[in-house]
């Protein structure tokens, strides 16, 4: 009874309360790594506790609270050769895992993006955004990530991370299926195809990506300023009328001011006025010399030949249909012939593939919103 008395005193507890919030595994510390035959382990809900053998992964934990015993610890015990009853402190390294989610992990471009754009040609884009993973398999996470690092975090992981984000997105993107000033409508279509042509290289690592977004697709500033001075004149239309408008508020401007610059410019419009009624009156005079005959313009550069659409080929209803032209496909997919899970087929393709499957038709497939909160 004094033996049980003394042995109680020395029950451990095991468990871990994070407080950083970046951080992905962590060590519990023990001195020889020495644990107490009965000892108390508590998991929290976002965690699961894994126990490692001599470099060996032995037993997993979730969420609970657990008396550390031969009955719950079968393959650590097999691994020790304990016998039945066993009850002597025994070595083993305990890792906590977070499973929670890690959002507003940040990627994005070093490098611009080389694109082939059907309307402006050559184009270089660069895009960011964020996205979240959470840990689902934690041996798996521990046995090729972790290592026997005593606190792992985030940034520690993230660097790989954005690297295979980089090339999804660069495959994406630099195939110009989508044209650059039709990105913005499409950035939840493309981040929901992104998204799932990462899951599958995520969950080598024991990682789930449970979101993905594209927040900004930018052009370099060179462009975004030429293109800005193409929308300007689209909003100004007609240019001769708008420098006249122009001129004829300046000059009631200098009206305004009768004195100095403003009656200089008054002066220099009335001799314009004046110089044009005389050539009108020159027009009209039969014995004036014949003007001069203005020299036609150069007549107009051939239009550029149209650009071929594609043809696609669609499988519902058990046969294939088409060929269908590119511009038709938002009528298919209205018409819910062409949804997400629909096989599409074009030339140059070596298979039939599902139309969430291929970034250029992102544009014709009806977005798909995100689960409800809590579902």
């Amino acid at each position: 009874m004094v033996w049980n008395l003394i042995r109680g005193q020395f029950v451990d507890v095991i468990g871990w309360t994070d407080d950083t919030g970046d951080t992905m595994c962590w060590r519990f510390e023990r001195h020889g790594n020495e644990i107490k035959y009965g000892a108390q382990l508590t998991v929290r809900e976002g965690q699961a506790a894994v126990f490692v053998n001599e470099g060996r992964i032995a037993d997993v934990f979730p969420p609970g609270m657990y008396t550390l015993e031969t009955r719950n610890l079968p393959v650590l015990s097999t691994l020790q050769a304990w016998p039945h009853g066993f009850e002597s402190p025994f070595k083993a390294e305990v890792y906590f895992v977070a499973t929670r989610r890690f959002p507003n992990l940040k990627w994005g471009t070093r490098n611009p993006i080389m694109l082939r754009d059907r309307e402006f040609g050559p184009l270089r884009l660069r895009a960011f955004g964020t996205y979240e993973v959470r840990v689902t398999d934690a041996p798996t996470f521990l046995r090729e990530i972790v290592g026997t690092d005593g606190r792992f975090t985030t940034d520690e992981i993230s660097e790989a991370l954005r690297n295979m984000i980089l090339t999804r997105i660069a495959t994406a993107l630099g195939t110009g299926a989508i044209p650059v000033l039709d990105l913005a409508a499409n950035q939840q279509a493309l981040s929901e195809y992104l998204t799932n042509a990462l899951k599958p290289d995520f969950a080598q690592y024991g990682l789930d990506l449970t979101r993905m977004l594209v927040e900004n697709i930018s052009l370099p500033p060179e462009v975004e300023q030429a293109l800005d001075q193409r929308t300007k004149m689209g909003v100004i239309g007609d240019l001769r009328a708008y420098t006249q408008f122009q001129a004829a508020e300046a000059m009631a401007k200098a009206a305004a001011n009768p004195s100095g610059a403003g009656a200089a410019a008054i002066s220099a419009g009335l001799g314009l006025a004046l110089g044009q009624q005389a050539g009108a009156a020159l027009a009209q005079n039969p014995w004036a010399a014949p003007a001069a005959q203005p020299a036609p313009p150069p007549p107009p550069a051939a239009a550029p030949p149209p650009v071929p659409q594609r043809q696609w080929f669609l499988a519902f209803g058990g046969t294939a249909h088409g060929p269908l032209a590119e511009s038709a496909l938002p009528d298919e997919a209205r018409a819910g012939h062409l949804k997400r899970d629909t096989l599409v087929w074009r030339e140059g393709m070596t298979e039939w593939k599902p139309a969430s499957e291929v970034p250029e038709l992102a544009f014709a497939l009806v977005p798909v919103p995100p689960p409800l909160p809590g579902a």
